[in-house]
């Protein structure tokens, strides 16, 4: 049996990344971990956005936890594969106080005691304030409990210290941890504690944790302290995987992927699965799986003996001591399952199925049939009048079949186009039909008009708007009119004085068109050979030189070319563009005289080298 740890940063994220992307359900993914239990962090969902592949991927049962305010933040789910593992119990948080609707029946809570406020030295926060309740510490989804028989699993995502006021809750949280586990002891159970810590347990799961400088003030965080007093041999936990590599370097679970430290193991190890001793003997083997991408975290695993021998000779087999599950369509599971919802149980309609496959066929049926027959028109058409003579209605509807009516065939990329087919059918029609049109013709089409006040159609609107603008009255023009002198119209030379004749060389002085015949169908091209011709030689350099991309500075350290990127961090600075150095970053890389002594850094890697690209682009047009 593996139980199995991760977190993904986001569910909806995870399938973005090779192999992910490569299935078509989420129970291919989870079956692809190859574990029996799979424990997942920072889920960023809401309970609204799941479906029914992530939900209920059988044969997985899902358990998930998500924050009461807070959408898209947090959460975890634990997926347990419903042959071998069954649990008997679930709850949501480390408190007690977070309950589904009704409430847990006491046969249905895993402990009779939970954490107390009045029992748990708690950290105040700025103003010297303490929780007065845990109910606020356990509303971010940050804890899933399932009961498995031989051992209590607990699914958890620790709080992360982004600010200095987020302390007191990051502190407190591992307090109220710690006493849940510790009420479970005292209640004679073994407990097994997978997720993401969000704390380096020694030096040796830091990347700098081999620095002299911070090696000597590692425990000075108040969290580091309180996960060293807690792990063995100092506490209750043991460190499962560290029991297994105790002396192994560069195992981390997390890296920063803004600046690609996965690619040099840059990270640390804040990912754990901790055990109480009584269930240690069960633990066969356990180790993280770095090849794994996905996420800024790799999963980590533990692996279970299915038998094992006692100190008093007797075998026990994993089967026997945990819960034997029966068929996954008919087992009782805890109510805290997914398939126990009422939007996967069948008790509730989701809007879902409003959108269906059926749903849309019926839809198209019902456009195909309003389109034979539209509405506001008679199916069938109005009965003729019998005033009509037999030969004004044969000439007339033999005029309607010649002459197609232009309107269905409007042009409104170009109106100038259709006014001209509009007036030109127009003036046809009433030639070929004027002279046969009868007094009750008239009459007809004044009757079939509407009642109300008549619509506007296309074909009404007024000239004023249909007249052509100023640019297209000029659309014929070629490019070498625009560089003779204008001729006069003839009423401006009549109005005008008479002025002395010019010679030939006054009025064609420009050589550029002096040859060029505005009436030639190839003056545009003659004129641009020219143009190109007087061109100075320079300018074609001035703008590949301009328009080149910008050459990378040297780094003052290893003389190599820069690294080009983009500020994507909102505020005054978003978009700028900044060259650093092209090493990656590594242990002991330069982060500047402020945050890395000048003996602990390692000029293999980055250095501290930065430079605004509009300051070289400057540097670069005046040299």
């Amino acid at each position: 049996m593996r139980i199995l740890s991760w977190n993904i940063n986001g569910v909806r994220t995870l399938p973005q990344y090779h192999p992910w992307n490569t299935f078509k359900t989420f129970r291919e993914i989870l079956t692809h971990l190859k574990a029996d239990v799979v424990c997942f962090q920072e889920m960023k969902t809401a309970r609204s956005g799941l479906d029914r592949n992530i939900a209920v991927p059988l044969p997985f049962d899902g358990y998930f936890s998500f924050p009461a305010s807070k959408g898209g933040y947090s959460g975890v789910a634990i997926y347990t594969d419903s042959r071998p593992a069954a649990p008997l119990k679930a709850e949501e948080g480390l408190s007690g106080t977070v309950q589904p609707k009704p409430p847990l029946s006491q046969d249905e809570r895993i402990s009779r005691h939970y954490p107390c406020v009045d029992e748990m030295n708690l950290m105040p926060d700025e103003q010297g304030n303490k929780p007065s309740e845990l109910t606020s510490l356990d509303g971010e989804g940050r804890a899933l409990v399932l009961d498995f028989g031989l051992f209590v699993l607990i699914n958890v995502y620790c709080p992360n210290e982004t600010s200095d006021s987020r302390l007191p809750f990051k502190m407190n949280y591992h307090f109220m941890l710690q006493e849940r586990v510790n009420k479970l002891i005292n209640e004679g159970r073994d407990v097994i504690v997978a997720g993401d810590i969000n704390i380096c347990a020694t030096p040796l799961d830091h990347c700098d944790g081999h620095l002299a400088s911070n090696a000597a003030t590692f425990y000075d965080h108040p969290a580091r302290a309180w996960f060293r007093d807690w792990l063995a041999p100092n506490g209750c936990m043991t460190d499962v995987v560290r029991t297994f590599w105790p002396c192994r370097k560069g195992m981390y679970t997390c890296w920063n992927t803004k600046i690609c430290a996965r690619e040099t193991n840059y990270g640390t190890r804040v990912d754990y699965i901790l055990a109480t001793r009584g269930i240690l003997p069960w633990i066969k083997h356990g180790d993280i799986q770095p090849p794994i991408k996905g996420s800024d975290h790799c999963p980590i695993y533990i692996d279970l003996h299915d038998e094992i021998t006692t100190d008093d000779g007797r075998k026990l087999c994993l089967r026997e001591v945990m819960p034997r599950p029966a068929e996954h369509n008919t087992a009782p599971v805890p109510r805290l399952a997914a398939r126990c919802w009422d939007e996967f149980s069948g008790k509730q309609t989701l809007l879902s199925t409003f959108f269906s496959k059926g749903a849309k066929v019926s839809t198209a049926a019902s456009a195909s049939d309003s389109s034979s027959s539209p509405s506001g028109s008679p199916s069938a058409s109005p009965p003729q009048a019998s005033a009509i003579s037999s030969t004004g209605s044969t000439v007339s509807s033999a005029a309607d079949a010649v002459l197609p009516d232009h309107r269905e065939t409007l042009d409104l990329a170009n109106p100038l186009i259709h006014e001209s087919h509009s007036q030109s059918a127009e003036s046809s029609k009433v030639k070929s039909t004027g002279a046969i049109r009868t007094d009750v013709e008239e009459q007809e089409k004044r009757s079939k008009l509407p009642t109300g006040p008549p619509k506007r159609k296309l074909t009404d609107v007024p000239a004023a708007r249909t007249k052509p603008s100023k640019k297209l009255r000029h659309a014929g023009s070629t490019l070498d009119a625009f560089f003779t002198t204008p001729q006069p119209s003839q009423s401006s030379q009549s109005q005008s004085r008479p002025s002395p004749p010019q010679s030939q060389s006054e009025t064609n002085d420009d050589p550029l068109v002096s040859d060029c015949d505005p009436r030639s169908p190839d003056s545009d091209y003659q004129l641009a050979l020219r143009l190109s011709l007087c061109l100075d030689e320079d300018i074609p350099s001035a703008w590949s030189k301009l328009m080149a991309p910008i050459e990378p500075p040297k780094c003052n350290v290893h003389g190599e070319p820069a690294k080009l990127y983009t500020v994507n961090k909102p505020g005054p600075n978003k978009g700028k563009t900044f060259f650093l150095c092209s090493r990656p970053v590594g242990p002991g890389y330069d982060k500047g005289k402020g945050e890395r002594p000048r003996g602990e850094v390692d000029h293999r890697y980055r250095c501290n080298f930065f430079k605004w690209a509009s300051e070289v682009r400057r540097e670069s047009s005046s040299s």
